[in-house]
């Protein structure tokens, strides 16, 4: 077998939000909307449905229609990633079989709960998992709190599966642990930030190759495209006008989906700001200042997007 080469994608790809209706059900034409809102940013692929999506919240039939409707208004423009993590480890290979129907280009998963801190175990489900014929396999290497997989489990599972090309790594901290699989493998295995693309200059110096964030794709683009030319300066410029947002849209998931749906809303994308279930609640002071940062973005994106903004603005 010929060594595995890293998979070429890079660049900023989405974690899509599920836009929902006044009674509570899955919005498509603002789904619609929202796919071309990103592709006309710069968006090279789509991550759907997954942690942004409310993902356990959806049934999966709403899973696969998701999936199929970003499909159909992506195909020939980016590549879909489509998420099969499930809190049932059945459910998860359900979901992923109907990913795989609609014709994704890579499928998303994790660990699940119960194979958690055993090895052999974790093993044998990502070879099963593996087995489903999917072209691309990406693992998601989740851990709120600490380093999440181990080095020498990654690097196994990498050379036992032939269809894991990607890891997007989710861990604290993160950039130590993107710099240890990168050298690791070789820089064969492709990398992807999520979570902390607060430390996306950091994650960028790393080697990592993409990031998978909700909003501002058209301020990440330009960040990559001033580092990939060699402008590591301009693009700190840009990253760091968009520190506010990252800031507070990172205190908590909830919080980022509930932020995200109303800047959505507030620039005729969606129709309503709704989420299902959420345990954080977006209170007054949330609304106050998620709505300044709205503001801030409109102004800054409505300056510069599209453009170039040099880092000589800030001299």
């Amino acid at each position: 077998m010929p060594q595995k080469e890293k998979y070429p994608l890079d660049g900023v790809i989405v974690s899509l939000n599920t836009p929902f209706d006044e009674r509570d059900r899955i919005d498509f034409r603002s789904l619609e909307r929202l796919v071309e809102f990103h592709l006309s940013h710069g968006a090279t692929g789509f991550l759907v449905p997954a942690q942004a999506a409310e993902v356990l919240e959806l049934s999966l039939a709403e899973r696969r229609e998701v999936i199929r409707c970003v499909r159909q208004n992506t195909e020939g423009h980016a590549q879909l990633i489509a998420g099969a993590t499930a809190s049932d480890e059945g459910e998860t290979l359900l979901a992923a079989r109907a990913a795989l129907a609609e014709g994704c280009d890579c499928v998303l998963t994790e660990v699940p709960p119960k194979r958690r801190g055993n090895r052999d175990a974790t093993v044998e489900f990502f070879e099963s998992f593996a087995m489903l014929e999917m072209p691309v396999l990406m693992i998601q290497d989740l851990d709120w709190n600490g380093y999440g997989l181990e080095l020498d489990l990654i690097v196994e599972l990498f050379e036992r599966i032939e269809a894991f090309r990607w890891l997007k790594v989710e861990v604290v901290p993160a950039g130590p642990k993107y710099s240890a699989v990168i050298e690791a493998t070789g820089g064969r295995l492709h990398v992807a930030g999520g979570w902390a693309s607060n430390q996306l200059i950091e994650a960028l110096d790393r080697g990592v190759s993409a990031v998978m964030p909700t909003a501002m794709t058209g301020l990440f683009v330009r960040v990559f495209e001033a580092y990939r030319r060699g402008d590591r300066e301009e693009a700190k410029v840009w990253f760091h006008r968009m520190l506010p947002v990252l800031a507070f849209t990172r205190q908590h998931l909830d919080i980022s989906i509930h932020f995200h749906k109303r800047l959505f809303q507030h620039r005729g994308i969606f129709d309503t700001a709704r989420v299902r279930k959420r345990s954080v609640t977006y209170d007054i002071h949330h609304e106050r200042y998620g709505n300044e940062l709205i503001s801030y973005l409109d102004q800054l994106e409505g300056e510069h997007l599209p453009g170039q903004l040099r880092a000589s603005d800030d001299e």
